[in-house]
């Protein structure tokens, strides 16, 4: 009886370290990527691709599958999706870098803008993980508060890599 018991306190205490997060693969039909996402930021398959929202909704990630065809009218979406979202963009705060996560390039698109809440940090950034596609990850932070999600921000994106 005390082992059953020791047993079942010793797999309640493991539980919380064992969902902690998630290794996506995405798409789940033919992945070119995978991500791991904290359980809490509630990730989900998009129909292109995957989403999710810190657990205090001060970030929101997505990262969209394009090939050379699509790429165009998936960067469109993105602005579009923000608009629809109330995000305004900053035009002239336009910054650009270069990054390499796992062996690909990254390219950032970054801008300071406005949403409901107030200011925000908006970016959209490209890496190729195969040479026929593209990610397109959108990132959408309210300042101030993104800040609280840096470490687990950090751990997501350089968990990303290419689906073997």
């Amino acid at each position: 009886m005390k082992k059953t018991i020791f047993a079942a306190a010793l797999a309640a205490m493991l539980l919380p370290s064992v969902s902690f997060a998630a290794t996506l693969h995405f798409p789940s039909d033919d992945p070119v990527a995978e991500i791991t996402i904290p359980d809490a930021w509630n990730p989900k398959e998009t129909d292109s691709g995957i989403d999710a929202t810190s657990d205090d909704n001060s970030i929101y990630l997505s990262i969209d599958v394009a090939s050379a065809g699509t790429s165009d009218k998936v960067i469109d979406d993105v602005f579009k999706f923000l608009a629809d979202n109330g995000v305004t963009v900053d035009p002239a705060t336009q910054k650009q870098s270069e990054d390499e996560i796992n062996g690909m390039t990254m390219t950032s698109f970054d801008w300071s803008g406005t949403d409901k809440d107030g200011d925000v940090s908006i970016s959209v950034a490209l890496v190729a993980p195969k040479p026929d596609k593209l990610l397109v990850i959108t990132y959408w932070g309210t300042k101030g508060e993104q800040e609280k999600n840096a470490a687990a921000l950090v751990a997501l994106i350089t968990s990303l890599k290419p689906a073997n």
